[in-house]
């Protein structure tokens, strides 16, 4: 069994083709691999499918690249430092992109599908709900369903009369990412990956996918983790790369290691609400720097400290927060 390899991040990103249908780890602004969203957006990568079980800061930035011709997924956000996804918004409102709108379950389950080898899974989920109105099948509207598409079924969903109570239930069909971009907090030298705190729907996008890159704070002697097996996430034999990247979850939050950069978040939100002041944006913090480590130069030590959690309480105890 080949173990993973461990290459920079610019090598990793370049395995990724055009076309290529992607999911990503995390939940919207915690744990996203945002280094390689910012690296996928250098590259220049077009005509990407993302499915994801929900959108974040991370799909707002590649959509508002033009790097995204798909989008699959059930909301689009960066939570309280902006709400909604205002690239993706706008390039759905002028018809610059195919989407398909999901219940939160539907995704979960397409992609939990995927992970298990099944074609589809069954649910009784958000039946009688308008993204099942077949005027809202977007892809098909598009002509997408007739088998051009490896990533595209022949069907959105499918109505079933189980056969045990003669009920009907629903069926959606399975989803096999290409690619998952992951961050993580561990990763050891042979591949076994540790998420510290909330490990939201990674095992499941991780499985379903056919190939996967994690990127991790630090890479550890694989003795290290195999002190403690229940605290492992995943078995290296499911990494095809590691890169070892400090920060690379920012402006995203890493529990126990840094805090979501919720004014970095918020003012991309605020610049980013047309395409001109997204261009503009991404000149100044993708373009005008020529890698990770000179964004975090621009960052500032100052402002990363600011954001570094406390070990033993697992988060900030100095970075100011909101009041009432």
């Amino acid at each position: 069994m080949a173990r993973p390899k461990v290459v920079s991040l610019t090598e990793a990103i370049g395995q990724i083709n055009d076309g290529d249908m992607l999911t990503f780890g995390g939940f919207t602004v915690w744990r996203r691999p945002m280094a390689a969203i910012y690296e996928l957006i250098r590259q220049k990568k077009r005509n990407l499918h993302l499915v994801e079980v929900n959108g974040g800061t991370h799909d707002d930035m590649l959509v508002g690249a033009g790097c995204v011709g798909i989008w699959e997924s059930s909301w689009c956000g960066h939570e309280l430092y902006g709400k909604f996804g205002s690239n993706l918004a706008r390039r759905i409102e002028k018809g610059e992109i195919l989407y398909e709108d999901w219940a939160h379950i539907h995704i979960l389950n397409r992609l939990t599908a995927g992970a298990k080898g099944l074609p589809f899974l069954p649910t009784y989920s958000a039946m009688g709900c308008d993204m099942l109105n077949p005027e809202n099948d977007n892809l098909g509207k598009a002509g997408l369903r007739n088998g051009s598409n490896r990533h595209i079924g022949k069907h959105k969903y499918m109505m079933y009369k189980e056969p045990f109570t003669d009920s009907e239930i629903i069926l959606v069909p399975a989803a096999n990412p290409d690619w998952c971009i992951t961050h993580v907090q561990m990763a050891g030298n042979e591949g076994t990956v540790r998420v510290e705190g909330l490990k939201f729907s990674d095992q499941e996008v991780i499985k379903a996918s056919k190939h996967n890159i994690i990127i991790t704070e630090q890479i550890v002697p694989e003795e290290y983790l195999r002190r403690e097996p229940t605290r492992n996430m995943l078995p290296g034999y499911l990494v095809d790369y590691i890169v070892e990247l400090p920060w690379g979850a920012h402006p995203t939050g890493l529990y126990g290691v840094h805090e979501p950069d919720g004014e970095f978040i918020s003012s991309f939100f605020k610049a980013t609400r047309t395409q001109e002041g997204f261009d503009q944006w991404a000149e100044e913090w993708i373009f005008g720097v020529k890698d990770f480590q000179e964004y975090l130069n621009k960052l500032g030590i100052n402002r990363l400290e600011s954001l570094r959690a406390n070990p033993a309480l697992g988060y900030s105890s100095t970075m100011k927060r909101g009041s009432r």
